[in-house]
C-alpha cells in the first residue's frame, strides 16, 4: 500500500512559482513511475509530467520549459516546480505513483488546490 500527500499549492500571482511536494508512505524507488496529474473544473483529469524510474521525463505541451518534475527516492518524495504559472493552470493537482506489475497499479493522492489570478 502506498499512501500519497501533496502540499504546496495555495494562490500565486501570474508569472509566479510554486513548487509541489509529494510525500510517499512506501518506497516510491519500487514504482516504476511517478508522475503529476491536475483537473479544472468541469474538465477531465490530465498528465502535467512524469519521471520514470530509469530518468526519463515526459511532460504535458502546455507545461513543457515552465514545469519541472523531479524525485528524490531517498526522501520517498516527488516535486513539481512550476514556473512562469498562467491563469489556465489553475486546478487541483494529484501526485500518481505507477506500478504495472501490481494491483492496484495506481496511488493517487488527495491533490492540493493550485490557483493563479492576480
Amino acid at each position: 500500500q502506498v499512501r500519497l500527500v501533496e502540499s504546496g499549492g495555495g494562490l500565486v500571482q501570474p508569472g509566479g512559482s510554486l513548487r509541489l511536494s509529494c510525500a510517499a508512505s512506501g518506497v516510491i524507488g519500487a514504482m516504476d513511475a511517478m508522475g503529476w496529474y491536475r483537473q479544472a473544473p468541469g474538465k477531465q483529469r490530465e498528465l502535467v509530467a512524469t519521471k520514470r524510474r530509469g530518468g526519463s521525463t515526459n511532460y504535458a505541451d502546455s507545461v513543457k520549459g515552465r514545469f519541472t518534475i523531479s524525485r528524490d527516492n531517498a526522501k520517498n518524495t516527488v516535486y513539481l516546480q512550476m514556473n512562469s504559472l498562467k491563469p489556465e493552470d489553475t486546478a487541483v493537482y494529484y501526485c500518481n505513483a505507477h506500478q504495472p506489475q501490481w494491483r492496484p497499479s495506481d496511488y493517487w493522492g488527495q491533490g492540493t488546490q493550485v490557483t493563479v489570478s492576480s
